[in-house]
């Protein structure tokens, strides 16, 4: 497990601040993981707001999140994001997303914390007005050539996406709960809300998130609305893994998505490039 790759030495990014809410927040003011999905959503929408881009390639979906939450970033705060291509092929990129925060103190949290750090890499799916995987742009391509040297990104899964027997695992499956409110106005199930029963399990799972540590979350099949939600999960030492499962045909449960969570080693840290 190594570093999220770097910026490349004066390549162009884009940077937007956004303040850290309470409702980003869990009970020890520590931004959730939920939250940081969001962060990356509003960033998201914002850099291709700024762009010409907004018109000739508007549809994007998210396969996969990696979190990298080094020094956690915590309320209240400033929070810089700053986010550029960091791979790329035809049709998809990673876009990595650095979040920083200068953290503050008031009345209900008068402690003095380091700056925040959390480095992130998603990977996007250029997709058609019908959901269909289509080649980006000559224009924008050529602008998210610039930002990387990888021209030739693969996919490549980073979970285990086959669920283990329930026989053979020791914490027993739980339903996950959903609203009408976890859903956009495509019916689909919004990339933020998986993460939410992420947070629920992590309640007990407190060791991982007390130091730095790294959640992938890989979207295989969408969830929409009326669909209960399964969890399974396999705590391994230093790692969580949660599969979530929907019902497919006849009824037998099927993986719509797959987390993990784990803690950072030393050398999976990495440099921090100013702007």
């Amino acid at each position: 497990m190594g570093p999220l790759p770097d910026r490349k030495d004066g390549a162009r990014f884009f940077e937007i601040g956004y303040r850290v809410r309470t409702g980003d927040v869990d009970q020890q003011m520590r931004v959730r993981l939920d939250a940081v999905a969001r962060y990356l959503q509003d960033v998201a929408n914002d850099n291709i707001e700024a762009t010409e881009y907004g018109d000739t390639d508007p549809f994007w979906i998210v396969r996969r999140t990696v979190i990298d939450v080094i020094r956690p970033i915590s309320w209240p705060a400033g929070v810089t994001a700053q986010r550029w291509c960091g791979a790329l092929s035809t049709r998809w990129t990673n876009m990595r997303v650095r979040l920083t925060a200068d953290h503050e103190v008031n009345r209900f949290n008068t402690d003095a914390r380091d700056p925040g750090l959390i480095e992130t890499e998603a990977f996007w799916i250029n997709v058609n007005d019908q959901g269909m995987p289509s080649r980006i742009t000559d224009s924008m391509l050529e602008m998210l050539s610039e930002m990387t040297d990888e021209h030739r990104l693969r996919w490549k899964s980073m979970n285990p996406d086959k669920a283990p027997d329930p026989a053979d695992v020791e914490l027993p499956d739980r339903v996950h709960v959903l609203r009408s409110t976890d859903f956009d106005p495509f019916k689909h199930l919004n990339n933020a809300a998986y993460l939410e029963a992420v947070e629920d399990e992590l309640v007990d799972h407190a060791d991982l998130v007390d130091v730095p540590h790294r959640a992938v979350i890989e979207y295989l099949r969408p969830i929409v609305p009326g669909v209960p939600i399964t969890l399974r999960r396999v705590r391994e030492d230093d790692r969580l893994l949660m599969w979530m499962l929907i019902p497919g045909p006849d009824d037998e449960l099927v993986v719509a998505a797959t987390v993990s969570v784990s803690v950072l080693p030393p050398e999976a840290l990495g440099q921090v490039t100013s702007a």
